[in-house]
């Protein structure tokens, strides 16, 4: 199974699950990398401070955003203050006929997996609770609701 492309927890009722999110499908697509003519050398993109042209190590790269000619400086902590309400949490807030859901809705497909084997058991109880034609909301981020398709007996 693929690694997982977010972690947090589900929450239904009273039960708080530990979760993973994996992507259910992979791109078949031709992935390119760029290598030096002659020496098949593959080449990297190195994070250089504009004005010296020396490197800069990832753990100096802070977030600014642009005023006139200055840049403002955000830290880690203050976006978290503007972005009220972000969580790592789904609240399963009630399942609707998974008919019921525009199809625009649908952009990727995910599946969710307990994050450890200890776990399976209230994870059972999760898929019991998604019927094969229901889907579950759920609130994250900005608490704009997005579906769950449940998937009968079908997992990851």
């Amino acid at each position: 199974m693929a690694g997982a492309v977010w972690n947090g927890v589900v929450t239904f009722g009273l039960v708080t699950l530990p979760i993973r999110l994996v992507t259910a499908t992979q791109s078949h697509a031709a992935r390119f990398r760029q290598i030096q003519r002659g020496t098949a050398d593959r080449v990297r993109n190195k994070r250089v401070n504009e004005r010296t042209g020396k490197e800069v190590d990832a753990e100096e790269i802070v977030k600014g955003f642009e005023v006139g000619d200055e840049y403002v400086i955000v830290e880690p902590a203050e976006l978290d203050d503007i972005a009220p309400g972000r969580t790592r949490a789904l609240e399963i807030t009630s399942f609707v006929d998974v008919a019921a859901i525009e199809l625009v809705y649908f952009d990727r497909t995910y599946y969710l997996a307990p994050q450890a084997s200890e776990y399976k058991g209230v994870y059972a109880l999760l898929h019991q609770a998604i019927a094969a034609d229901t889907a579950g909301w759920h609130r994250h981020a900005r608490h704009a609701p997005t579906p769950v398709p449940g998937r009968g007996d079908r997992g990851p």
